[in-house]
């Protein structure tokens, strides 16, 4: 792993908490939170982000059940998954020329790859929530680099015109193909704002760490107004969700989001949650919810979190949860990451929260290649075990809750 790498990797778990070829198996405009009567998105959510799946299935990962190799979007739908998460980057070529070295490689988390995974997806009945990174690459609360595209713009205007034009374009190409997610993310862990690092000097400035929520407020705004167009046009209206790394950053983020960056048109309040790098605890997490709730008159989701099921490792990439992810109630096991779950999702039930999203819970060892290493940095984390048979921790979803 080398130095960027690393020093990645770091910031985005500390702040943070954040194709082509075969898969091989077959709102509205309204200031008050939207949604269509032809949009039935799940009540509650259980869902789990894939992204990384098909290009797991392109380097030889597998996936079973009672020892049969199934489709993992259908392993995922019959245990209780009703949302899959995808990410999407704006033109992430970087994958073929800086991991892969081959031009001919699908770009993974680019349009083409998030189109197989929708049409996977929706084959088993699942909606979707569609991440916009407005970035080539990974956007969390410390890294929220500007599309290379883009980079050359010198006005708001022009940028929130970018954004809505992407966006809306993006949208209507899915709904073209019966494609149209049901939930749409505008921007990832935005804590600071969007498209702030490696800026030039004279690229509209966004940061809200510096005070630049009106300008950050513009951007949001165009990108929600691109949601609200193609879903007006479409069978589907697709509810908006803005999200924000760990509980404790939210209402601050969402009072100064919402007043001085005048961002009124959103559905939900999107939450990643890792207890270890976050100053708010388990027992206290639906407390925060509630808040939330009740302050800014949105729904509230976690759409990011996970919990190890072993501290073990199957391949040579390093694992980020080690000894100091594990809570002292749950242990680094099967049984003790299902009862993290459980509980973490009652947490929310009993805040008024309306789902709980999984990150990368397929994200298991195989051939796979990013920017740090071969495998998996996550595979102590996934539903399933090093040798892809699915774990127990996924029947979280299956089980009875207090409502």
């Amino acid at each position: 792993m080398n130095t960027l790498g690393t020093s990645f990797l770091i910031l985005f778990f500390m702040l943070s908490c954040k194709s082509d070829s075969p898969s091989g198996f077959g709102g509205n405009g309204d200031d008050e939170p939207g949604g269509s009567d032809e949009s039935t998105p799940p009540e509650f959510v259980m869902g789990a982000d894939l992204s990384y799946v098909n290009q797991i299935l392109d380097h030889g990962g597998t996936y079973s059940v009672d020892g049969q190799v199934q489709n993992p979007y259908k392993i995922f739908a019959d245990h209780g998954t009703n949302v899959v998460r995808l990410r999407l980057w704006h033109y992430p070529d970087w994958v073929r020329s800086e991991v892969y070295e081959d031009p001919g490689k699908p770009l993974y988390s680019g349009f083409e790859d998030i189109k197989r995974s929708i049409e996977e997806a929706k084959a088993q009945g699942l909606a979707v929530n569609l991440d916009f990174h407005y970035s080539d690459i990974w956007a969390d609360p410390s890294h929220q680099d500007i599309p290379a595209a883009w980079m050359d713009i010198t006005e708001l205007e022009d940028l929130q015109d970018s954004v809505y034009n992407y966006t809306y374009q993006t949208l209507s190409q899915l709904d073209d193909e019966g494609l149209m997610p049901e939930f749409v993310q505008v921007g990832n862990e935005t804590n600071c704002g969007m498209m702030y690092t490696n800026a030039p000097d004279n690229f509209p400035p966004l940061n809200g760490c510096e005070g630049q929520f009106g300008n950050l407020g513009a951007v949001i705004s165009s990108g929600a107004q691109a949601v609200r167009d193609a879903g007006a046009e479409s069978d589907v209206d697709p509810k908006i969700i803005l999200h924000i790394a760990q509980p404790e950053n939210a209402k601050w983020w969402f009072e100064n989001i919402t007043t001085e960056g005048g961002v009124t048109d959103y559905d939900i309040i999107g939450l990643s949650y890792y207890s270890q790098f976050s100053e708010t605890p388990l027992s206290k997490l639906s407390s925060y919810i509630k808040s939330l709730k009740n302050t800014f008159n949105r729904e509230v989701m976690i759409v990011e979190t996970a919990y190890p099921w072993t501290l073990e490792n199957a391949d040579s990439y390093t694992n980020i949860f080690g000894e100091d992810s594990v809570e002292s109630n749950y242990p680094a096991t099967k049984e003790g990451q299902l009862q993290y779950m459980i509980d973490l999702t009652q947490a929310v039930i009993d805040g008024g929260g309306n789902g709980v999203m999984v990150w990368e819970p397929a994200w298991i060892t195989s051939d796979m290649k990013d920017l740090w290493g071969t495998g998996s940095s996550w595979e102590n984390n996934a539903f399933f075990d090093f040798d892809g048979e699915l774990n127990e921790g996924i029947n979280f979803k299956t089980t009875d809750y207090e409502f």
